[in-house]
């Protein structure tokens, strides 16, 4: 007997679901698990950097519903000596993961040789610029948050509140990226001092003294607590901290038990001041969370292009946690005076009016960064050479 149309319109279509729930182009449903892996350089519990993406891998888990987690912390080499990005990028892919993300400078290398060996998977690199360069696969993204204006923030800051006029930086190791953060709290910090309580140029004191690393490495960096602790006993009583970790805050807080009367700005975490509410002004912090959920849900939508991402605060609300890549907590410390002022800096900067960029400005040999009402485009700030002059401290490794 023939077969009747219908079935054989029934069985064509049954076919086709069949085949198509099989399909490799529908594995990332909203319906199935997406698994991404976090490689973070320092202790996902560090109360700084590490701690903030860990938070933002978390963030990514409460909004997008079908995402998963997989995160390895501690990749450095003193805590896993011989172990390479790709071995881990291997270890992540082998569990599942379709993107992952390395969230340090130092990863560079590696995390584009793991993604040139593994095509198929997506990977993002926090701080570098492999896509800029085209160093990069097509794979590879960078996102980075452009802290250079929180770090604005936090010299303003500090130079709102010092009484001898001497705040010193507490630097990880030098690079492009360091030196333009370091740069840019002493431009903050100038502003305040001169535009604002009105203070000679000369009466500034500006000094940075770099540990080696993001952290504290025993025996391989210079002990931040040490250095912290010979600032503020040489008279400087406001150390901005540009590591990872919460040394400066610590060691603050010790002095002002003693009587000091010092402060401390730390910097990546938004909850950096917990603990030390008598003499921290206030943080600096990035907000990863919006950042790895757009990339995130690209990814699982499959129509992430490869990107290079320097992505501004929010002016409209600078502390925002669901559109904000950078904002800053005022600390306790902070006085009200300070407070009002800063807020009205921030204003400014929002709309433009303030642009702390802009020349004249010399590098610390001397040589010409920004020519008089020259304003520095994304390159120059990016690939920052030296630190300023009325700067001290190295400017490059020797």
């Amino acid at each position: 007997m023939a077969t009747k149309p219908f079935v054989k319109i029934f069985f064509v279509i049954t076919l086709f679901f069949l085949f198509i729930s099989g399909s490799p182009a529908l594995s990332a449903q909203p319906d199935q698990t997406f698994t991404f892996g976090l490689l973070l350089v320092g202790p996902m519990n560090d109360h700084g950097w590490s701690q903030a993406h860990f938070e933002a891998g978390k963030y990514v888990e409460e909004h997008l519903k079908s995402s998963k987690m997989l995160y390895i912390d501690k990749v450095n080499p003193a805590d896993r000596p011989g172990i390479t990005i790709p071995q881990l990028a291997d270890d992540m892919i082998e569990k599942g993961a379709r993107l992952i993300i390395a969230n340090s400078d130092d990863m560079s290398d590696g995390i584009i040789e793991a993604a040139t060996m593994h095509p198929d998977i997506y990977f993002i690199h926090v701080s570098g610029d492999g896509a800029l360069t085209g160093k990069a696969p097509k794979n590879l993204s960078n996102v980075m948050g452009r802290m250079e204006y929180g770090k604005m923030m936090a010299g303003f800051a500090a130079a709102m509140t010092t009484k001898t006029g001497k705040i010193a930086y507490l630097g990880p190791l030098i690079n492009d990226e360091t030196r333009r953060l370091t740069v840019s709290c002493y431009l903050g910090a100038r502003y305040a001092w001169e535009h604002v309580l009105k203070r000679k140029p000369s009466e500034l004191q500006f000094e940075v003294s770099w540990i080696g690393f993001w952290f504290n490495i025993p025996g391989v960096t210079s002990d931040p607590t040490q250095v912290t602790g010979s600032f503020f006993n040489s008279g400087y009583d406001v150390v901005i901290s540009g590591i990872d970790t919460s040394e400066a805050s610590i060691v603050a807080n010790q002095k002002r038990m003693a009587k000091k009367d010092v402060y401390a700005i730390p910097y990546d975490y938004k909850n950096a001041c917990d603990g030390a509410s008598a003499v921290c002004l206030g943080v600096p912090y990035y907000n990863w969370g919006p950042s790895y959920v757009d990339l995130i849900s690209q990814t699982m939508k499959g129509n992430l292009k490869q990107q290079w991402l320097w992505l501004s605060p929010n002016w409209q609300d600078i502390n925002n946690p669901d559109t904000s890549h950078v904002g800053f907590i005022k600390g306790p410390a902070l006085s009200d005076i300070a407070s009002k002022a800063l807020d009205l800096f921030i204003s400014d900067m929002g709309t433009g009016k303030i642009q702390l960029f802009k020349g004249p400005l010399n590098y610390q040999d001397g040589s010409v960064f920004l020519a008089p009402d020259e304003v520095a485009n994304d390159k120059k700030i990016w690939y920052m050479e030296q630190l300023l002059s009325g700067m001290k401290g190295q400017s490059r490794v020797q």
